[in-house]
């Protein structure tokens, strides 16, 4: 037993480096480097939205998915247009008051920040040639200050206090025995006992409840157990232990009071990536589906977070941006009195911002029409 909960904490301290890693590599600009790749006859350039405004001026709520959306068809494909200052440390950050502009390079959309010299300084600085019209100016931002991709404060709770176990490793946490003063419930400021192995005295724990097991057909079309989703609800201090039972007095609470049969793991403090890099490079395997929506009971909209049924076993990577499908509706022929089912619609796009095994968490980045359960995933290369 102590063996297996000891494998479980090196993973929460693995989802911890993780997390870390991603902030790291967003903090020292480690990101794809893009040029425009309008001059290959191949590729065809970003389109932009007929009323995209020629200058833009950032303002504090924006994300750079909504500044994208205002230029381009397809925001997911911002990084071929952005005029990345190759002698600034982090040329790919935008804070607001920064004034964008639309510029054009060899007859192609290019964006960029105007540093006082128009679009004549963002091509150069662009292209590597030197900049002698202006004097050099130090600029000091407090790293929150970044306008992120999407707002991290709404995926928050499920990049800190979510994650997904399979069955196996679930049967053989610690769990809460009961509660002080034989209460049903229990939240901050009271104290639950906890009966299993590995406890120990001084350690923070973390407080989970489980949802329901996700079990689906897998490709082949056999059911799956993909795992059981544990919802942080609340975080301790263990200040006893008796045997296998331990006292832990609680010091937070979240979204739900603490229960009997709720699970315990080691406490972990996650780091929040600062970035998101959205990438239309898709290599999952095909025919994914939104499986649940987060925080409600079957539809979703956009800023909504769902669970997708393709995981990093099946090629799914943070940041992959893919267009919803859903099915069309089925109407009545009138003349054959039969039943016919309309075309699907393309009424949305998600992008995934964490990834387990089998499954991943994805954010709505937007949608026409309200999202439900079974809608399909599919890559947006196949959009017109």
């Amino acid at each position: 037993m102590n063996s297996i909960f000891k494998g479980i904490h090196f993973n929460a301290l693995g989802l911890k480096k993780y997390t870390l890693m991603l902030a790291v590599c967003a903090g020292i600009g480690l990101v794809p480097t893009y040029s425009i790749q309008a001059a290959s006859p191949n590729i065809n350039p970003p389109s932009l939205k007929a009323n995209a405004p020629h200058v833009y001026i950032v303002k504090k709520g924006d994300t750079l998915w909504d500044i994208s959306a205002k230029f381009l068809k397809k925001p997911w494909r911002w990084p071929e247009i952005w005029a990345s200052n190759k002698h600034v440390k982090n040329p790919h950050w935008i804070y607001p008051g920064d004034r964008l502009l639309l510029c054009s390079l060899n007859g192609q959309p290019l964006i960029g920040k105007d540093e006082g010299d128009g679009c004549t300084g963002i091509i150069q600085r662009y292209t590597g040639k030197k900049v002698t019209s202006i004097q050099p100016r130090v600029r000091i931002e407090e790293l929150a200050n970044t306008i992120p991709v999407i707002s991290l404060s709404e995926i928050e709770p499920w990049l800190v206090r979510n994650t997904i176990f399979n069955a196996e490793s679930i049967q053989h946490l610690p769990y809460v025995l009961g509660t002080e003063d034989k209460r049903i419930i229990a939240a901050k400021g009271q104290k639950i006992y906890i009966r299993g192995e590995g406890l120990k005295i001084g350690q923070q724990y973390a407080v989970y409840r489980q949802n329901e097991p996700y079990v689906f057909k897998g490709i082949n079309g056999k059911k799956i157990n993909a795992g059981t989703e544990l919802e942080q609800v609340a975080s301790g201090l263990a200040t006893e232990l008796k045997n296998d039972i331990a006292t832990l007095e609680l010091t937070e609470s979240f979204t739900r009071e603490v229960r009997k049969g709720d699970l315990i793991l080691p406490l972990f403090e996650a780091e929040l990536p600062s970035m998101f890099y959205p990438t239309s490079k898709n290599e999952i395997v095909h025919g994914g589906h939104i499986i649940r929506v987060m925080g409600a009971i079957n539809r979703a909209a956009q800023r909504s977070v769902v669970t997708v049924d393709r995981g990093t076993l099946q090629g799914a990577k943070v940041g992959q941006v893919f267009s919803i499908a859903q099915r069309g509706e089925i109407v009545k022929d009138p003349k054959t009195k039969k039943n016919v089912e309309l075309p699907q619609q393309q009424i949305g796009h998600l992008m995934l911002f964490k990834t387990f095994d089998n499954l991943s968490y994805a954010y709505v980045l937007d949608s026409s029409l309200p999202i439900q359960v079974g809608a399909s995933i599919q890559s947006t290369e196949d959009e017109d």
